[in-house]
């Protein structure tokens, strides 16, 4: 029988540069998805996935994050004084319990794969998740919760990939596939290969179920690109001794890390609520009008 995957690490240490000037004061993960921080909506999926006990790595300056996650004693009795105890009661129920989450501080910048390896004590001798909280993605099931299940069904490390355009595949960490007994198993990775090189157009996109050996190759792990302790170096490592299973997501991935991804996510996430949904339209039809317009008489 599978071990079930009880953990998850959120490294959460990176500056966020790609959104700068907004990122130096507010850690990007706190930057909010219409009405709700993005971390919110990762730690969400954890727990949605039965993840018992969340580890969000982070780093100097971010510990606004742990603030965040903490229950609010004085905002819970001003709100509940004035009278808004429905606002009190979703802001309480979107809060962990006590235990659920714990923080590890990465000391240095030293890559995702240090950055996991951080959070080695906490996750102990027992398969883990992992999830970028750059990557919102949205689906009927969310993502983790689709690979935990077929992590029940099959065990070994399980990493989250999608298609992209042949032609895109140059911008991307890409998987090469082998044919096994019982459906596709990952045999390597490539960063960003030169433009027709790729042997997929298959890209890893932000989540993964690992085995803890994988920790013992991170600790001895010489750096890589940039030349930081990269992630993808120790799981090309793990290959060798252990099964890798792709599992491709159909739903929708929105890359929050930069404006473009960010901006649509918001739109997205708008647009799926049903009290919002008729004004945004309203805002995005008036948007457009005014560009066409503008457009018109630049021409």
């Amino acid at each position: 029988m599978n071990r079930s995957i009880r953990k998850a690490v959120i490294p959460a240490a990176g500056f966020g540069t790609r959104m700068l000037p907004a990122t130096k004061s507010i850690p990007k993960e706190l930057l909010t998805i219409v009405d709700r921080p993005l971390m919110d909506h990762i730690v969400a999926e954890a727990f949605a996935a039965g993840i018992e006990h969340v580890v969000i790595v982070t780093g100097r300056g971010k510990g606004a994050i742990e603030d965040h996650f903490d229950h609010g004693f004085e905002l819970d009795a001003t709100l509940r004084a004035s009278g808004k105890h429905a606002l009190a009661d979703k802001i309480k129920s979107q809060t962990p319990g006590v235990g659920s989450v714990s923080f590890v501080r990465q000391q240095e910048a030293r890559g995702l794969g240090h950055a996991i390896w951080s959070a080695r004590h906490i996750i102990g001798d027992e398969p883990f998740a992992v999830l970028l909280p750059d990557m919102l993605m949205i689906d009927d099931t969310p993502c983790l919760k689709s690979m935990v299940d077929m992590h029940s069904r099959y065990g070994g490390n399980l990493v989250a990939v999608e298609r992209c355009k042949p032609e895109d595949a140059h911008k991307f960490g890409i998987v090469s596939l082998k044919l096994s007994g019982d459906g596709p198993l990952i045999n390597g990775m490539v960063e960003k290969p030169a433009p027709g090189t790729a042997p997929t157009n298959l890209f890893i996109s932000g989540r993964y179920i690992l085995n803890p050996e994988v920790f013992a190759l991170l600790e001895n792990q010489a750096p890589g690109a940039g030349g930081e302790i990269q992630l993808t170096d120790a799981l090309v490592s793990l290959m060798a001794s252990q099964e890798f299973r792709p599992f491709e997501f159909t739903g929708r991935t929105f890359d929050c890390g930069s404006p473009a991804g960010f901006v649509g996510a918001n739109l997205a996430m708008a647009m799926m609520r049903p009290e919002l949904a008729d004004a945004m339209a309203g805002e995005i039809a008036d948007a457009a009008s005014r560009l066409g317009l503008l457009h018109a008489k630049v021409a």
